[in-house]
């Protein structure tokens, strides 16, 4: 089980390799912004696919009119929720929103995003707005809905979105259950400093050696590498070493900045050609 040290926004996570990273959370504001761009983009595909739809009503006629009713109702259900699940199940595990903002979904152990979790939170957007809000729009539409009702529909709403602004992790529902957290990852040139660093001294790693690690590991090492600890280099150094059976190559810092010069390089390499590792477990 990862441990975290809170301070802020600011987590530090211990995986269960034994490897500490520094992130910081999205704040309330970021995430609102990133559910709001989402939203307008879902709206957009909706109000296209809705005038679609007219025209073909109109064009063939009023027989097809609760056929179109029911693929529109199904459309806009799986617009909903497959645009975050898939949009979090990409490399960057962020919808376009997040991009927008910065933000990227991680797993709160310090572990793998699972497919689980991703479709865990995101059904849970459903509870807790889609669902209250079309009903709502339902019940208002067909006369049923009174004061009370809509009372009770906006405040089940409200409750939920406005949950992450009263924890201290600013967890939605949907997070608490799946276990994630929602982080910045801000713009920079990754590891460009990183690269000219120690390029003096060369070690050179076989192909085998550096295809047991994707693009997941690569930035993890990175962030060691930029912290500078030499309790944390010590740990990935000997996992590293462990993990390809390289014990010939003395020196911590040196070791781990040729493994990631090298390692950038192949999967830089492997990118030219269409192939991308996103992680250790990806045997893509």
């Amino acid at each position: 089980m990862a441990r975290r040290a809170k301070v802020g926004l600011a987590r530090r996570l211990v995986t269960p390799e034994g490897v500490a990273l520094d992130l910081r959370l999205a704040s309330g504001g970021a995430r609102a912004g990133a559910f709001v761009l989402d939203a307008l983009l879902m709206l957009g595909i909706l109000i296209g696919v809705s005038l679609a739809l007219v025209a073909f009503h109109v064009g063939f006629g009023a027989v097809l009119g609760n056929f179109l009713i029911v693929i529109w109702l199904l459309g806009f259900f799986l617009l909903r929720n497959f645009y975050f699940i898939l949009g979090e199940s990409s490399g960057r595990a962020a919808t376009l929103g997040k991009r927008v903002m910065k933000l990227r979904v991680v797993a709160r152990d310090g572990g793998r995003l699972t497919g689980g979790a991703i479709v865990a939170r995101n059904l849970m957007r459903e509870i807790e707005v889609f669902l209250p809000l079309t009903f709502l729009a339902y019940s208002s539409a067909q006369g049923i809905a009174d004061q009370w009702t809509a009372a009770l529909g906006l405040g089940w709403t409200a409750l939920f979105l406005f949950f992450p602004l009263f924890n201290r992790d600013r967890l939605r529902a949907g997070d608490l259950i799946a276990g994630t957290w929602v982080i910045e990852t801000g713009r920079r040139r990754i590891g460009a400093d990183l690269m000219a660093k120690g390029a003096d001294r060369r070690i050179d790693f076989a192909p085998s050696e550096l295809e047991v690690y994707g693009q997941y590991e690569l930035q993890r090492l990175e962030d060691v590498l930029r912290r500078g600890e030499a309790g944390a280099m010590a740990a990935v150094a000997d996992a590293i070493r462990a993990k390809i059976g390289r014990y010939d190559e003395p020196g911590d810092q040196a070791f781990l900045d040729a493994y990631y010069r090298a390692l950038r390089r192949h999967l830089e390499r492997r990118l030219l050609f269409g192939r991308r590792k996103r992680d250790k477990f990806d045997a893509a």
